[in-house]
């Protein structure tokens, strides 16, 4: 494990001092941040109605806290979900749209959300996985983190990096990270990396007890390789998993760009005894994860912090489990892919132990907590408070959500928009040379009947084409209490 040098110290040092003289003062009470990322978490919380797994410590965070069920990443892939979460800002304001580029090389001067809180007087730190990192090669090493955000941080590595060479990877041309993957693992919680990543959070909440803190906890699970001890296995066993039912027709209306360019073929060409291995190893690797978050929060109970600290729980995407008709992972526009877990818990918000159904977006995190804990926010962030959702979390709230995708194309790369509203979702290829997608939530939660070429889509689309535009550039007002309903 590795805990910030003094050279990495001070190549942040000079903005932090920077910040700490240009931006606005604390004015409220300095409460402690406990800012959670789960990686390739999908919409798959029990308390909202999954089927199958168990999260009994996530969901009494739910229960204690808001659960936004219509919360949206602005694009389904780790790194740029991550840039856009951490500076409030969209992919196309980052630059960064694959898991290489580091979004400094576009906006050197942003101001992340963990560097905003140590310029005035935070301690922050960070554990695993809050910034990028590629897995499972990326644990325990600072991947592509940022060293103007920290105070300090510790890079745990586990068992699991160790026992790399026992995974299952029914798909050996491709690596393990981009495979449907697995391991059941020997040992304790303990002797994973998310394991001690955990360890480490509650050393860090021990030490900083006095605060005021903004500790980011970053677990590498459920992300591919799924590996997970024996005993979340056994949780599920495999006669009964079953993989998601799609009408036999269900791609025939979906354009050909719509799918992931990586995973062309439905379940990787995979027998169906196989993806269900995959998805049972999936369902351990959430169970593990809940384990190691319920671990976390009891020791901010025990130490008597949950009175003084937000915490806040994301995933950097949502992801496709076998949906329509084999997709896996993440790289989709579908509601699967754009739709993530998201659960906030603020001191005394008279929301909390309440769902929330309004349609938000992720870039809505870092206005949000900023604003809890009495800090001004940069101007040029693209999102808005949820404070008044907190508050009221069934309060009239006309929101939409961009998310976008980048394709490869043939020589020339491709780009998805698509946009949601409460009821509607509407999907463009490439400006929708490469096709469009229409789908009604109201009548067809699952997206499997495509109307954009239907007699319905003349009185719609255009006001979603025009929503869309404006969302993406920023014209929208950031107040979403009254625009024109859709």
């Amino acid at each position: 494990m590795k805990t910030v040098s003094s050279q990495r110290a001070a190549r942040g040092g000079l903005i932090f001092v920077l910040l700490a003289l240009a931006l606005p003062t604390v004015a409220a009470q300095r409460l402690n941040v406990l800012f959670i990322g789960v990686d390739d978490l999908g919409n798959v919380l029990g308390s909202a109605g999954h089927p199958v797994l168990k999260t009994p410590h996530l969901d009494r965070l739910a229960a204690t806290g808001v659960r936004f069920d219509r919360a949206y990443c602005q694009i389904p892939l780790c790194n740029p979900s991550r840039a856009s979460v951490l500076t409030g800002l969209r992919p196309d304001a980052t630059g960064v749209f694959d898991l290489d580029r580091h979004f400094r090389a576009t906006v050197p001067a942003a101001v992340t959300l963990p560097q905003l809180f140590r310029s005035q007087g935070w301690f922050t730190a960070r554990v695993g996985k809050i910034f990028h990192y590629d897995v499972p090669k990326g644990i325990g090493t600072d991947g592509l983190d940022d060293p103007a955000s920290w105070s300090q941080v510790v890079n745990p590595k586990g068992r699991d990096v160790a026992e790399e060479a026992l995974i299952t990877n029914p798909t050996p041309a491709r690596p393990v990270s981009a495979a449907l993957s697995w391991q059941v693992a020997d040992g304790a919680d303990t002797e994973q990396t998310d394991g001690l990543i955990a360890t480490e959070a509650i050393r860090l909440l021990e030490r900083h007890r006095g605060g005021p803190f903004f500790l980011g906890v970053g677990f590498f699970r459920p992300h591919t390789p799924f590996v997970a001890p024996k005993r979340y296995f056994d949780l599920y066993p495999l006669e009964t998993v079953r993989l998601p039912v799609a009408p036999a027709n269900d791609r025939d209306d979906i354009p050909s760009a719509a799918f992931a360019h990586n995973n062309p073929t439905p379940n990787y060409g995979l027998d169906e005894l196989t993806c269900r291995k995959a998805l049972q190893a999936y369902y351990a690797c959430v169970a593990y994860v809940d384990a190691q978050v319920g671990r976390v929060l009891a020791a901010l109970d025990r130490l008597d912090l949950a009175r003084s600290t937000i915490v806040v729980l994301w995933s950097d995407h949502g992801y496709h489990l076998g949906e329509h008709g084999g997709v896996w992972q993440k790289r989709m526009l579908f509601e699967e892919s754009a739709r993530a877990p998201l659960l906030m818990r603020a001191p005394a918000a008279k929301g909390n132990g309440r769902a929330c159904t309004r349609v938000v977006e992720f870039v809505d995190i870092y206005p949000t907590v900023a604003e809890l804990c009495g800090i001004a926010s940069p101007k040029s962030l693209a999102g808005c408070s949820l404070v008044p959702l907190l508050e009221d979390p069934s309060r009239p709230w006309e929101g939409s959500a961009v998310t976008q995708i980048l394709r490869p194309g043939n020589g020339a790369p491709l780009m998805g928009r698509s946009i949601r509203t409460e009821r509607w979702r509407y999907t463009e290829w490439g400006e929708g040379r490469l096709g469009t997608e229409l789908y009604d939530h109201a009548t067809d939660p699952q997206e499997f009947n495509n109307l954009a070429h239907s007699s319905a889509a003349k009185d719609v689309v255009p006001g979603l084409q025009s929503l869309l535009k404006a969302k993406a550039s920023g014209a929208v007002p950031k107040s979403p209490f009254n625009p024109a309903r859709l």
